[in-house]
């Protein structure tokens, strides 16, 4: 982890469960995050190590959710990345995995890869306030795991909320809720998507 990193929360256990430390997590997750990479694990391990980015497909393993950063911010009146934009993505996405990228001005919600069919007509509405479910044939440039805050004067696409393990994901629900709640504030405010 570096310096800036937030830790993970800590896993609630039972007698006979094992758990996991982070750094184990952290590297099951980047294993399967890897195998959505079209030439190969490899290839993305090598991208996140030159260029701290790899360029991951979509639709197999996972979809995303693109969110204007007004909008997932409007419910705490949000207008930049912060570690409290973090905190309220992490409680309103229950935790799972999303991707902020301060120069497009958008954060990507890592979804089951079936959301863009089982939620299609949610998804076409959405499309008038500039949210987008990213589904089959969509690539998405995905932060190596260690990149979790934003770095003071770069705009390099970091992890807001970290994937807790492989394959956990933001539930369809939660997404589908945090842009109602971004759309009702909003309206409230009387401000213009």
């Amino acid at each position: 982890m570096t310096p800036n990193s937030p830790a993970l929360r800590p896993v609630q256990t039972s007698p006979g469960v094992l758990v996991h430390p982070t750094a184990d997590r952290r590297l099951a997750a980047e294993q399967w995050l890897s195998t959505a990479h079209l030439t190969s694990p490899a290839q993305a391990r090598r991208e996140w190590r030159k260029a701290g980015m790899a360029l991951l497909h979509l639709g197999a393993l996972f979809s995303a959710v693109r969110i204007p950063l007004r909008l997932a911010l409007a419910p705490i009146g949000g207008k930049c990345p912060s570690r409290e934009a973090d905190e309220f993505l992490a409680y309103a996405l229950e935790d799972g995995p999303v991707i902020c990228d301060p120069a497009g001005r958008r954060y990507y919600a890592l979804v089951p890869a079936s959301m863009p069919t089982t939620w299609h007509v949610a998804a076409a509405e959405w499309r008038e306030d500039e949210v987008d479910c990213l589904g089959r044939d969509v690539y998405l440039g995905v932060p190596r795991l260690d990149r979790t805050s934003l770095e003071a004067g770069l705009l390099d696409s970091y992890w807001s909320v970290p994937m807790a393990s492989a394959g956990s994901l933001c539930a369809s629900l939660a997404v589908a809720r945090l842009i109602a709640a971004g759309k009702h504030a909003l309206a409230e405010e009387g401000g213009l998507l």
